[in-house]
């Protein structure tokens, strides 16, 4: 019987969204409009849905993968695919890094004490995976392309890519093709669907909310800042990003423009940058408490607008810009909620 499985920014600099969140502080350690049609498209990333017990060719980054019934065992190795397993009711046997997941995300369940941590994301421990005897792995392209004939060789092995090239494509689409897949590979399509359908009320909440705050269509930028050597760098979010699409479907609108096409979806920088988008609200993710502290001593940072005006909205630690339906759910009410309290 042949079955199948594949994460979260982070913090810095291969590219990895997540490598904890700004390299987990690696110094700490779509244009689419608001529509059902935008939240819930159909996934073009898997063949037509088969019998459970049949087998089916599901389509990844590096190419088709046969899979037949429903896999049982899965080993997780990139965060945002086991915020997805959670959302579709199923609790992984194993995730890479267990416990800067639980620093850095926010899921719809707790994982269960039972599921084993399989170690780095960037490098799995294939003999604590192999031990697991898994159904299923679930990766993402670059980290573990390089490793994918070993983890094939252990169990069937989906890797997933989330950051199209420059033209080729819109992140956001892609999260929501990859949790199709999942959903079909899983039997959950109708978790799937109940999901994007939650995704898309909080949009059409959230707008009308903002609406009545005055905050329609407002101007943002939003940050993953952290400590490096006695100064704060930052992770500004650009047009292509996840996050910043899962926004605009509030009707917010990015601030910050790149001087060059960023396939992560942010230019890391310092406080500097942060002049040319002193006029937008500012949001903010972090998980250290020395961050504010340390630019309260910048002058640069005392003298934005936002700053001075007290439009500093902080999203949580734990609101993971590079997840899936779940974590946009969550952003965009914890955005809202910023961006209204006041009001």
């Amino acid at each position: 019987m042949l079955s199948v499985l594949i994460l979260l920014v982070a913090a810095c600099g291969n590219g990895n969204n997540n490598n904890s969140a700004a390299s987990s502080s690696a110094s700490a350690s779509a244009s689419a409009p608001a529509s059902s049609e935008a939240a819930a498209s159909p996934s073009a990333s898997s063949s037509p849905s088969a019998d459970a017990s049949g087998t089916r060719n599901i389509k990844h980054a590096l190419g088709e993968l046969p899979i037949t019934g429903v896999p049982q065992k899965i080993v997780v190795l990139e965060w945002t695919y086991a915020e997805e397993l959670l959302t579709l009711g199923v609790q992984p046997a194993g995730i890479a890094d267990i416990e800067n997941m639980k620093k850095w995300i926010s899921t719809p369940t707790e994982l269960s004490a039972d599921v084993q941590d399989v170690g780095t994301r960037q490098e799995p421990n294939l003999e604590t995976i192999a031990a697991l005897e898994p159904d299923l792995i679930i990766g993402v392209k670059f980290r573990h392309e390089a490793t994918y004939d070993q983890l094939n060789g252990i169990a069937p092995t989906l890797l997933f890519d989330p950051y199209p090239p420059e033209g080729q494509g819109d992140q956001y689409q892609e999260m929501l093709d990859t949790f199709h897949t999942i959903a079909d590979v899983l039997g959950k399509q109708a978790e799937a669907e109940a999901m994007l359908a939650d995704l898309q009320k909080t949009y059409d909440d959230g707008k009308a909310k903002l609406a009545a705050a005055g905050k329609e269509g407002q101007s943002i930028v939003l940050t993953m800042p952290w400590v490096d050597q006695n100064a704060v760098t930052f992770r500004i979010s650009t047009d292509n990003a996840l996050a910043i699409k899962n926004l605009e479907h509030l009707g917010l609108k990015n601030a910050f423009k790149p001087a060059q096409f960023e396939v992560y979806g942010y230019s890391t920088t310092g406080v500097e940058a942060l002049q040319s988008v002193q006029d937008a609200d500012y949001l903010h993710i972090t998980a250290e408490d020395d961050v504010l502290p340390m630019l309260e001593k910048n002058p640069v940072w005392t003298g934005l607008n936002f700053v001075k005006d007290k439009r500093v909205y902080a999203l949580g630690g734990d609101t993971w810009p590079y997840g899936g339906p779940y974590a946009a759910k969550l952003m965009a009410e914890r955005t809202v909620k910023a961006l209204t309290a006041a009001q």
